[in-house]
């Protein structure tokens, strides 16, 4: 395996992204990097500050100015060095990432940050655009889907985990209308990155899943092994 390595898994909400990518990055000893909560970091600060949303602006400097941190596994996430794993988590904030994420400078200042990261170590990395746009010579690229019926069962479950009282017709709802803004939007929308491999997760059990990105994993790395001798 090349030293440092980029595994890149793109998809939908609801998919499966972040608990397969924390999986996959404690089986091969990477770092895990969740991009999602990067934005939900930033769009935390914009809602505790009372930022207009659409002031793209104030929320590119804010995105200039984070400092957005991963302890060991990735589990804890900090902002300004306050931790707010459980903060960005929320309904509220999750809209308000989708909003905040869809702004060109935004996306600019976070990326930096993201590429940053994944040249210092072998990372694995979750998101919507890592494979088109943060690393699209990543060695490795997924992208993760499911049927909205899937994901609506897994956030429903995720929510109710945490405590929230919903609704599977208001999640159902929200997840489509964030398919799409995600796909829609003019910055980095959401795609089957160009080299990337399609796995649907519909029908799979997460250990089936994580398997399959191993296979992956482990076939891309050792052709670009090869390749290199």
């Amino acid at each position: 395996m090349p030293q440092k390595v980029v595994v890149a898994i793109d998809g939908p909400a609801g998919a499966g992204k972040s608990t397969i990518a924390r999986r996959v990055a404690a089986r091969l000893g990477f770092v895990y990097i969740d991009s999602g909560a990067m934005y939900r970091a930033l769009a935390l600060w914009g809602l505790r500050e009372g930022a207009n949303l659409d002031d793209a602006g104030r929320l590119e400097g804010m995105a200039q100015a984070a400092r957005i941190e991963f302890a060991p596994g990735g589990l804890t996430v900090f902002l300004n060095g306050e931790d707010v794993t459980e903060a960005i988590r929320t309904a509220e904030v999750s809209r308000a990432a989708s909003r905040v994420s869809a702004l060109a400078g935004v996306r600019r200042a976070l990326v930096e940050q993201q590429r940053r990261m994944g040249a210092a170590q072998s990372v694995v990395m979750e998101g919507r655009d890592i494979g088109s746009v943060v690393f699209p010579h990543a060695d490795v690229k997924i992208y993760l889907d499911a049927d909205l019926e899937a994901r609506t069962r897994r956030r429903a479950l995720e929510l109710e985990q945490k405590g929230d009282v919903v609704s599977t017709e208001a999640v159902a709802h929200e997840l489509a209308a964030r398919d799409r803004r995600d796909s829609t939007r003019a910055t980095a929308p959401l795609m089957l990155a160009p080299g990337a491999v399609y796995v649907d997760t519909t029908h799979l059990s997460i250990e089936e899943v994580e398997q399959v990105i191993l296979r992956i994993v482990g076939d891309r790395t050792r052709k670009g092994a090869d390749s290199q001798q």
